[in-house]
């Protein structure tokens, strides 16, 4: 576009307290009502929905600052000004809070048809209620607008158009991208993680450690950061975020969703994950593509409508749950991977811990793709919604680390090795967590991986897991890993050149 062209901005809508044609901050109970002919009531009495589209449209995604944009593109932004302004429809207008940060907190407008009140319950119930302010960041979603979904985002002026899917996802996306990106621009980052207070009353005395989550949906963050470590009082551990969250130069690791969290059901176990579950079977829930017969019957293992069911559920059903989302020091980072040539932890140097944040190495999962489920993926920051320079992501993490003096760590949460695997399970991760909160456990340099390993986890049998013996052509493995991160690296250019060529 020319410069001479003014883009878009949050004054280009209508004052939805002002319009006539618009339902501006209708009750929770009103929200539910508009899509109550495209609900199923739970044996819980919470709403169940299946949506049209199950997974957020990443390769239908575009920004104006990481894609070249023309007049097509700006047009879809203007063509949800249009629907809003246009008196002749029936325009539902809901307004949040993203954060409690004054650094980084935003106001959010979400705009959609009134007979899509289910998507705004859904994300309503994330976030918390705004004061009236106006808008810094504004979505208009229209399911029916065209045939194949099609999402056009203005980062710099807070605008989001999505055409074309019912997704929830999509609206709670699109705010917390912008909220990610405003982090950014006050000298932090956005984190894809979520974020814990582990209190802790040992030898060294009465203290709490500051932990974040980094991964992709599906890989065991919800549950890694919701565990309460199984820790008695007056120790504890308290869940503040879940999803999204700001690290910022002070040393605060701002949260962002204040209400509820947006959690993968599918699997949804009672025995192991007990707090998740008993939050998604109560009636505060909101369900999204999970299996309900016709009876309310809800069936978290069957994947009726694909991989991906969700459920949003409220942060006061959840014992972990911590008052405030705020994270005022972190101390730790934690790395979720499931690549079986990788130990179940290991200690990161400052190049390393940046390297790591740049691979951002997983499995794919339904939240991305659903076709690729379980194949090998690599993610800068594990967070597939970054705008703007990765590299220079990459270069303020290790910057961001080394001035808070953040220990940082790898975790594998799957199985070690490629031959006669061994698994990691719950006891197996909790422990861990647990020593390395404590300062409890023995480190030593691995030679073999490169990787500072530990020799002695307190309650476990961390001999068990030494990754060559349980990988054929260990070797060879482990040189084509090396060569493939450097290969993946080597794409960035605005990366550090001695995060480029660390060893990892």
């Amino acid at each position: 576009m020319e410069e001479s062209v003014l883009w878009p901005t949050t004054a280009d809508f209508p004052n939805p307290v002002t319009a006539d044609h618009v339902t501006y901050n209708p009750s929770l109970t009103e929200l539910r009502e508009y899509s109550a002919h495209l609900e199923t009531t739970t044996e819980y009495g919470a709403p169940s929905y299946v949506s049209d589209y199950r997974s957020r449209s990443a390769a239908q995604t575009s920004t104006s600052i990481d894609d070249s944009f023309d007049d097509d593109d700006f047009d879809v932004i203007q063509r949800g000004i249009e629907w809003v302004s246009d008196p002749s429809n029936d325009v539902l207008c809901v307004d949040r809070v993203v954060g409690r940060n004054e650094d980084v907190s935003a106001v959010c407008r979400l705009f959609l048809p009134k007979e899509y009140g289910r998507i705004a319950l859904a994300w309503a119930k994330l976030l918390e209620p705004s004061d009236g302010a106006e808008p810094d960041f504004i979505t208009v979603q229209l399911p029916d607008a065209t045939d194949e979904p099609c999402i056009r985002i203005l980062p710099e002026a807070g605008l989001t158009t999505v055409l074309g899917s019912d997704y929830t996802g999509e609206a709670k996306k699109s705010f917390l991208r912008l909220f990610m990106f405003r982090a950014k621009q006050a000298g932090g980052l956005g984190l894809h993680a979520g974020s814990k207070r582990v209190t802790l009353d040992d030898e060294d005395g009465h203290r709490d450690v500051g932990q974040l989550y980094l991964g992709l949906s599906g890989t065991g963050k919800s549950t890694l950061t919701s565990h309460g470590l199984w820790l008695e009082e007056p120790e504890g551990a308290e869940m503040l975020q879940d999803d999204v969250c700001a690290l910022l130069p002070s040393g605060t690791v701002a949260g962002s969703e204040g209400g509820g969290l947006y959690i993968k059901t599918l699997g949804l176990d009672a025995d192991q994950q007990p707090e998740l579950h008993r939050a998604a079977t109560n009636e505060s829930a909101v369900l999204e593509n999970v299996s309900v017969d016709a009876d309310g019957v809800v069936d978290f293992d069957e994947p009726a409508y694909g991989r991906n069911a969700r459920a949003v559920i409220q942060r006061d059903c959840l014992e972990s749950s911590a008052a405030d989302i705020d994270l005022d020091r972190v101390d730790q980072v934690f790395f979720i991977t499931r690549n079986p040539l990788m130990p179940p932890i290991a200690k990161l140097n400052e190049a390393q811990a940046a390297v790591a944040f740049m691979l951002g190495e997983s499995v794919e999962t339904s939240a991305g793709d659903p076709s690729r489920i379980g194949e090998p993926i690599r993610v800068v920051g594990t967070n597939p919604f970054i705008v703007g320079s990765k590299g220079e992501e990459g270069n303020r993490f290790r910057e961001l680390i080394a001035d808070l003096n953040v220990d940082c760590f790898v975790i594998n949460t799957g199985a070690v090795g490629t031959t006669d695997p061994v698994d990691v399970g719950v006891e197996e991760t909790v422990a861990i967590l647990e020593g390395v909160a404590r300062g409890s456990i023995d480190w030593a340099y691995d030679e073999t991986l490169g990787l500072t390993v530990p020799t002695n986890v307190p309650g476990i049998d961390i001999g068990q897991f030494v990754v060559a013996d349980h990988v054929e052509n260990f070797d060879e493995m482990h040189s084509e890993l090396r060569q493939e991160r450097q290969a993946y690296l080597s794409q960035f250019s605005e990366l550090d050149d001695d995060i480029l060529t660390s060893t990892y």
